[in-house]
């Protein structure tokens, strides 16, 4: 194995800055396969027919400013406090108003304010939820699952240890029918994750520190070194990753 290029691609993938929710530092490197659903057709179909929409967990704003339409009250919110600045930036000129959360999952807004709440993988109370959206309003919502990706965990941890193991597609339904909605459309799937080589995992692992709790790549020099020794001998490492998708009714 190559100790310059293990060194070379670890160095990049820690100076290079990552914000919003785009990854396209590792383009050609890394692969994420879509489940077999299009949050976003679903999403664009919904929209069509709302006259109230919240997005939650817009992230820099990327996927609503991309939306062909929108309605003339649309709202977001972000939790994460350095991605603010961009998502207001990116959605300001369209007229959309970003709120951050300071109070973990309740939502800044009166009660049934909205027909329409989407949510791509940003957590949520679903009484919160509940409350914000006016009767026959609907809550549509693709999350990560508890399981994703759990091979970099096999490679990295001694014993593996997932941050949210117990979230999936059962629990989240639960959750929504105590609050009482109607759940309408329920899936759950695990597509493959790709990368393609070392530099793209550590990449990977800096955005989403909750995956490798802990992870710091002097500590986990070793595991590191026997993964890119993996990815040399078979060209990428892959894992699962692990989504679901659900449709609510109030």
């Amino acid at each position: 194995m190559n100790t310059t290029d293990f060194d070379q691609l670890i160095q990049d993938a820690l100076a290079h800055e990552f914000t919003g929710w785009d990854f396209s530092h590792l383009a050609g490197r890394w692969r994420e396969d879509n489940p077999t659903w299009s949050y976003r057709q679903e999403v664009m179909a919904a929209v069509a027919e709302a006259t109230a929409l919240l997005d939650m967990g817009t992230g820099g704003g990327e996927f609503l400013a991309s939306l062909p339409q929108r309605p003339r009250l649309t709202c977001a919110t972000e939790g994460y406090e350095p991605n603010l600045p961009l998502a207001r930036a990116t959605l300001a000129p369209l007229g959309v108003e970003v709120s951050p959360l300071p109070d973990g999952d309740q939502l800044p807004f009166a009660d049934e304010m909205f027909d329409l709440v989407i949510n791509r993988h940003e957590s949520f109370d679903p009484y919160e939820v509940y409350r914000v959206l006016k009767p026959n309003g609907r809550f549509i919502t693709q999350q990560v699952g508890g399981r994703d990706n759990i091979g970099l965990n096999e490679w990295l941890q001694d014993k593996v240890q997932l941050s949210y193991g117990t979230w999936d597609l059962a629990t989240a339904v639960h959750g929504l029918a105590q609050a009482g909605f109607h759940l309408a459309t329920q899936r759950e799937e695990f597509p493959l994750t790709t990368f393609n080589d070392i530099g793209a995992v550590v990449y990977y692992l800096k955005a989403i520190p909750w995956q490798v709790d802990g992870f710091e790549v002097e500590t986990h020099g070793q595991q590191l070194w026997a993964l890119h020794g993996h990815i040399q001998n078979s060209g990428s490492f892959t894992a699962h990753s692990h989504r679901f998708y659900i449709e609510a009714t109030k």
